[in-house]
Parts: C-alpha cells; structure tokens; sequence
C-alpha cells in the first residue's frame, strides 16, 4: 500500500493568539515551563508578553534568551542546564527559527540526555519529549509546525539537522500581530525563506496531495503578499496572509521535506554567521534551474502560483518563468543577488559543497545531484 503521513501541532492562529499561551501550557499539564527567546524578541515587547500571559493563569516559567543567528550546540547545552536548575517541566519557544529550533532541542537533551550532535540525522529521538508550545514571530522558519531542528555542531563548524516526529510541538501559536514588530529586511529575507521552503517541498520526491495543497497556496499567498508585507509594517492584511503562508510552507515542508537550497544552506549557515533567508534568496533560483528538467509540470504549476497565464506557452516556456518571477521577487524586495554580496569568498566552494551533499535535505531533491552540481551550482551563485 502506497500509505502516506502527515503530522502537525494543535494550531491557533489569528490576531491576539498569543494570549492563548499561558491556558495552551495548562491544558498540557505544565506546572514550570523554560520560555526560550532572544534579544530582539525582548526588545520587540513578546517575551513580556508571554510571561504576562503565564502569570494570568498561575503558571511558573523561568526564561533563557542567549541564542544567535545561527544556533549553536554549547547554547542548547545552556538552555538545558537552565531548565534542569529550574526544575521545569515543558518549554515555550518564542522567537523566529534560530529560537524554536532551540527549544526543541533544549527538550531533546533534556528528556533524553547526551549532547545534541546525538540526534542528528532521523529518527534518534528515543524518550518523549516534555510538552512544547511554539510561538512564532517570524514569516519565516515553519518551525514551530515541522518536525526539524537545525543547530550548528561548533566543533564541526556544520549544521546538523534532526528529523523527527517528536520534535512536531504540541501547540503552535501564529498571531499576525507579532510581524509588525519586524524590519524590511528580516521581512524580506524570513518571506523569502517561505517561498524556498514551498517551492522545495512542492517539487519534494517525497511530496503527496497532502503537501501539495499547502505548499501550492503558500506559494500563491507569498507571491500576492510579500512585497507589501516588506513595504509596510501596519499592512494587516498582508501580515496575516505571509503569517499563513509561512505556515502552509513549514507544514509542506515538515511532512516533504527540502532538496538542495537547503542543503547548501545549511552548509553556509554552519560556515559563516549570515541570514539564512537571505542565502536561500540567492540560492533558490539556480537550484530551480538545474532541478527544472526534473519536474517541468511542477514549474508550470509555479508560473501559474505567481500569476501567469500560461495560455498559449509550452510546458518548458511556462515552467521557465516561475525561475523569472523569483529572481523578480527577490530583486523588488531588496534582497541580495549574490554569495559575493553577502561577503563570502569562491575559496569556500569545495569545503561548503562536501557538507550539503551529505545533509539530510538532499535525499529528497527531485534531480539526482553531485558534489561536481554542488560546486558549480555556488560558483553559479557567484
């Protein structure tokens, strides 16, 4: 039997879901939960407002918020002794992907002992995890739906990803709210980060109508939103529509997985401290070339996602546009057009091309691909 799963959290979404927080811990049994942030989740008012949140209905939490852009294994081992010390017993992660993905691991260690460099690769999640609820604040990551956790191995200087169903959370809070709080620029590049994660997904050799649907409509709903969502901050319709793309995108992408933006995205995030949603910007267009010969129907379906009429085009002259209109995003939108600008150097290339041909997110790629695709594929990005 040709059977598929798809797994995903309790959601609540809609303006003013954040204040289901505190009763969302409640009703998982939480006596002290470890609400996990970051610096500008603070300076954006949430953490108080969470804490606020858990207050209200008695709830005791401690707090831990010393995370970077891209998340290492020594700050994960942090977290965990902060929770051990405060004798918690579930974990709130608020933030954008770098924190949520945190939380979940914080979780994993804590529940499950050793070091993170233990889980990574699928499936190695052996004891349950304490209840979690995930917050996001970013149109971005998915994370507080998928079933990944990303975390740098500092010694490595590589990206681990951890795959597994007992990293979905229990509940995942999306309030639109949240995104008027974010700069253009981290606006443009999290948006961009859920294009990638949709388009990968949709082509996914894992896909199914499950994923397909989600991945379709978040396609559609970043193409219709993200420039006026990185144009204003009090754009609410906008906000909302990006806050459910983002979502749509991570619960494509949790049940698809992702293929070789990815890949190499997480080979330069481990690398060097830069945006992950910018290097997927730059990355996704030449990845979608060389992928195309793969799935020239799913790119035709794309052209059409982003609003072309593909009457009277063949399916390789439809499909091609999709490639177009996403290199057209990114440009209106402000976002880097090239590695170079971003500051990374060609001498890289060998080193970053041995790393994503062994991650995860490569298994499903839909064209078979070479550590030679690799390196030409970032010198194309150049």
């Amino acid at each position: 039997m040709d059977i598929k799963k798809f797994v995903t959290p309790e959601i609540i979404f809609g303006k003013g879901a954040i204040e289901q927080v505190g009763e969302s811990c409640l009703r998982l049994g939480a006596k002290k939960v470890l609400i996990v942030s970051d610096d500008g989740v603070i300076d954006a008012g949430w953490l108080e407002k969470t804490i606020h949140c858990c207050r209200q209905v008695g709830l005791n939490y401690a707090t831990f918020y010393n995370i970077t852009t891209n998340p290492k294994d020594f700050e994960v081992e942090k977290g965990r002794q902060v929770y051990e010390a405060e004798e918690c017993d579930a974990v709130i992660g608020i933030g954008g992907g770098s924190v949520l993905d945190v939380a979940k691991a914080i979780a994993v260690v804590a529940t499950n002992g050793g070091n993170i460099s233990d889980y990574e690769g699928v499936d190695q999640i052996d004891v349950p995890l304490p209840p979690m609820i995930m917050i996001s604040t970013t149109a971005g990551s998915g994370s507080e739906v998928s079933q990944f956790s990303v975390i740098v191995d500092s010694k490595r200087r590589k990206k681990m990803t951890i795959i597994s169903k007992s990293l979905v959370p229990d509940i995942a809070i999306i309030d639109p709210y949240t995104l008027t709080t974010k700069n253009h620029a981290l606006t443009a590049a999290t948006g961009l980060d859920v294009l990638t994660h949709a388009i990968e997904a949709f082509v996914s050799v894992a896909s199914t109508p499950l994923t397909d649907v989600q991945a379709k409509n978040a396609i559609s709903l970043v193409a219709q939103y993200l420039r006026p969502s990185v144009a204003s901050r009090t754009n609410e319709e906008a906000k909302t529509a990006m806050a459910m793309a983002s979502l749509q995108a991570g619960l494509a992408f949790s049940n698809a997985i992702l293929g070789a933006v990815h890949a190499m995205s997480h080979a330069v995030g481990g690398r060097f401290p830069l945006s992950h949603g910018e290097v997927n910007s730059v990355l996704l267009p030449f990845v979608m070339e060389f992928n195309f010969i793969a799935a020239p129907k799913h790119f035709l379906y794309i052209s059409e996602l982003m609003g072309v009429d593909v009457r009277g085009l063949t399916e390789v002259e439809a499909g091609r546009k999709a490639i177009e209109l996403v290199r057209r995003l990114a440009e209106d939108i402000g976002a880097p057009q090239r590695l170079s600008d971003m500051g990374l150097k060609e001498e890289y290339i060998k080193e970053m091309s041995l790393i994503a041909i062994e991650d995860a997110c490569m298994i499903t790629n839909p064209r078979d691909i070479t550590v030679k695709d690799v390196e030409y594929l970032f010198s194309q990005a150049f």
